[in-house]
C-alpha cells in the first residue's frame, strides 16, 4: 500500500487548460492597473463592465460558430458577410411589421444554414481549401447584396429593438443570450457524440476516418453551425441598428475579429484543441483592450496595430508554452 502510495505520481498543472483564464485574469488586472493609473476610478463599476461586454455581442454569437470551424482544422472567412446579408434580409422582411418576425427570422436562419451547407460541401467534395471557399462566398454573397441595395434597406418594429435593448435589471436580454448560447454550443462539445467527433476530426482526420467516422459530415455540421451563428449575430444587428445594410458586417471586421478571439482563446488554428469558455474568455479580453485603448484615448489607427501585436504576442505565448518539453 505504501510503494503504491510513493509511485503514485502527483498531479501536474496542465497550462493548455487554464491559460485562457490566466490571460483573462491578467487582462483584467492591467485594465484595472490602467484606469488607476490614468486617475479613471469611475469605470470600476458593475454597469461599466455590462456595457463594455455588451459592445461585444455581436463578436461574440460569431465567435461561438468559428469555435466550431477551426475546432475541426477549417475556418470561415464569409461570416461578416453572412451577418450582413442576415441584417438586410431581416429589416427588408419585416419591414416595421411585428407579424413578420418569426417568418423573417427563420428564412434568416435557413439562409444561414443553406449558406454554410454549401460551404461545407465546396470545402469536403470538392477539396477546395477553406479560406478560398469561405473567401469565394464572401464575395458571392457581397457582391448580390451591393448590386440590390447600397445603403440602410427595411427597418425592424420596435417590438423587435427588444432583442437588443431590453434587459433584466442592468444585464441585456442580448447578452444572456449570448451565454445562454455559449453554454448550448459547450453543452454540444462536451457531451455529445457530434461534438466528440469534431475533436477527433479536428485532432487527427485520417485516424478518425479510420475509426468509422465520416468526416466530410462532421466538417459540413462544422460550417453550418458557424454560419447560423454568424445569421443570429446578423439578426441581432439589425434589432440593435433598427436596420440592415450590406457593409455593416465588414465594417466590423467580424470574420478577421472573430478568428481573433477564438485564437487567443486557446483554440488551436491546426483544430482538435480548444473549447467555447475560451473563445468567451478571448471576446472579454478584446472588449476590454478596446475599452482601456478608449479611456486611454489611443488613435484609431494606432488601436489597430497594438490589437495586432497583442494576437500575435497572445498566439506565440501559446506556442511558446505549448513545446515546452514536460519533466
Amino acid at each position: 500500500m505504501t510503494e503504491i502510495s510513493q509511485n503514485r505520481a502527483p498531479r501536474r498543472f496542465r497550462f493548455e487548460r487554464h491559460a485562457s483564464t490566466l490571460l483573462l485574469l491578467a487582462a483584467i488586472a492591467l485594465y484595472v492597473i490602467l484606469l488607476l493609473a490614468l486617475g479613471q476610478v469611475r469605470f470600476l463599476t458593475l454597469d461599466n463592465l455590462v456595457a463594455i461586454l455588451g459592445r461585444s455581442i455581436t463578436l461574440g454569437i460569431t465567435a461561438i460558430g468559428q469555435t466550431f470551424a477551426i475546432l475541426v482544422a477549417s475556418i470561415d472567412l464569409s461570416v461578416a458577410s453572412v451577418i450582413s446579408a442576415a441584417a438586410v434580409v431581416t429589416s427588408v422582411m419585416m419591414n416595421g411589421d411585428p407579424a413578420m418576425m418569426v417568418p423573417a427570422i427563420a428564412a434568416v436562419l435557413a439562409l444561414g444554414a443553406a449558406i454554410g451547407l454549401v460551404n461545407g460541401l465546396v470545402i469536403t467534395k470538392l477539396e477546395v481549401n477553406p479560406l478560398i471557399a469561405t473567401l469565394g462566398m464572401s464575395l458571392i454573397i457581397q457582391g448580390v447584396l451591393s448590386y440590390y441595395y447600397n445603403n440602410f434597406a427595411g427597418n425592424v418594429p420596435v417590438e423587435f429593438q427588444i432583442f437588443a435593448y431590453g434587459a433584466w435589471g442592468i444585464v441585456p436580454y442580448s447578452l444572456l443570450f449570448m451565454f445562454a448560447l455559449a453554454g448550448l454550443a459547450w453543452f454540444v462539445l462536451r457531451f455529445t457524440r457530434f461534438g466528440s467527433d469534431i475533436y477527433s476530426v479536428g485532432g487527427n482526420k485520417d485516424a478518425a476516418r479510420l475509426a468509422g467516422i465520416k468526416t466530410a459530415r462532421v466538417v459540413i455540421g462544422a460550417h453550418v453551425i458557424c454560419s447560423l451563428c454568424a445569421a443570429i449575430a446578423g439578426i441581432y444587428l439589425a434589432s440593435r441598428l433598427r436596420s440592415g445594410a450590406p457593409w455593416i458586417g465588414a465594417e466590423g471586421v467580424y470574420d478577421l475579429e472573430s478568428i481573433a478571439v477564438v485564437v487567443i482563446g486557446g483554440t488551436v488554428l491546426a483544430g482538435g484543441r480548444g473549447g467555447i469558455w475560451g473563445t468567451m474568455a478571448g471576446v472579454i479580453i478584446f472588449s476590454l483592450i478596446d475599452s482601456i485603448f478608449n479611456v486611454a484615448g489611443v488613435d484609431a489607427f494606432v488601436k489597430q496595430v497594438l490589437r495586432g501585436i497583442i494576437i500575435v504576442a497572445a498566439v506565440a505565448f501559446y506556442a511558446a508554452r505549448s513545446q515546452r518539453p514536460v519533466a
